[in-house]
Parts: C-alpha cells; structure tokens; sequence
C-alpha cells in the first residue's frame, strides 16, 4: 500500500482481509484479517506491476488490490492444509 501511512495501511488490511474473508467463506481474527489484507495488498501490487506494467490507484483501487491478494492467500493456505 504505497503512499500509505501505517495506521491507513492497518485499517485497510483489516478492511480488505475481512471482505476476503467473506468472500472465501473462512474464519479468522482481526489480527489474521490484518495481517492477509497487508500481505494481500503487498502480493497483489507485486501481481498487477508483473501482468499489467501498473497498479490501482487510490485507496479504493489499493482496496481491491488487497482483496485479491488476500483470497489468493487464502486459497493458497487452503491448498497447503489439504496437502499436508
């Protein structure tokens, strides 16, 4: 989330983590919401400078951004348990 200051960036993750979550079906704390919607936003501007050259704009684009990131985090949590 560049451009953002810690505490945005903490209430966006939490923000983006939660909505991932509902999205996945899951369960998980705040803290977790946090952390997925954080690292989510991280993998996902990672994976929109790779496919498109860019990423999203704004604290809405960052928002969407996160919310993929976040499910693809959680499908790959998902997708580890199963094999292990």
């Amino acid at each position: 989330m560049e451009g953002f200051g810690w505490i945005l960036s903490i209430i966006l993750g939490a923000i983006a983590g939660w909505i991932a979550e509902k999205i996945m079906k899951s369960d998980h704390g705040l803290l977790l919401n946090i952390i997925l919607g954080i690292v989510g936003a991280l993998l996902g501007n990672w994976l929109a400078r790779a496919i498109f050259g860019t990423t999203a704009g704004g604290a809405i684009g960052q928002l969407v951004i996160a919310v993929i990131g976040a499910c693809i985090l959680i499908a790959l949590g998902r997708l580890i348990r199963r094999n292990t």
